[in-house]
């Protein structure tokens, strides 16, 4: 296999985030903390700031879960030529397993972040999550 090089995986991520970005900008500037009427005090935020979670939420989900576990790409994974597969059968993973994989990537943070730099150094060039959920990024 060919497999695909740090450098589009981490491009392939940055588009990934920047897609759901103006979500979080939206809940924070439209949905800000309401305020309590008698008081004037701050009472947490609006129903505007979950409104905008919840859709930032549903469209990660729907691009890092369904279309990577049914396509194998993420709208950035496409942009950049990769693709996320099962590493014994080389088909797309599904819906189930992209999930699981974006659960495992917590391996990958917790230890200073070192399982994100793996595909550096790893013959299959697999993040440690890539390892649990054995999957890999071709191009």
């Amino acid at each position: 296999m060919n497999y695909a090089s740090w450098g589009p995986r981490a491009g392939a991520y940055i588009i990934d985030f920047l897609i759901v970005t103006p979500f979080s900008i939206l809940a924070v500037v439209l949905g800000g903390p309401g305020v309590d009427a008698e008081t004037g005090q701050a009472t947490g935020p609006g129903p505007l700031y979950w409104v905008f979670i919840v859709l930032g939420i549903a469209v990660s989900g729907y691009n890092r879960w369904y279309l990577a576990g049914k396509t194998g790409q993420s709208w950035g994974k496409k942009a950049l030529g990769i693709q996320l597969v099962g590493d014994a059968s080389g088909q797309p993973i599904g819906f189930g397993m992209a999930f699981v994989r974006d659960l495992a990537h917590f391996v990958d943070g917790i230890i200073c972040y070192i399982g994100y730099l793996w595909p550096l150094w790893d013959a299959k060039k697999q993040t440690l999550a890539d390892k649990i959920v054995k999957t890999v990024v071709v191009r």
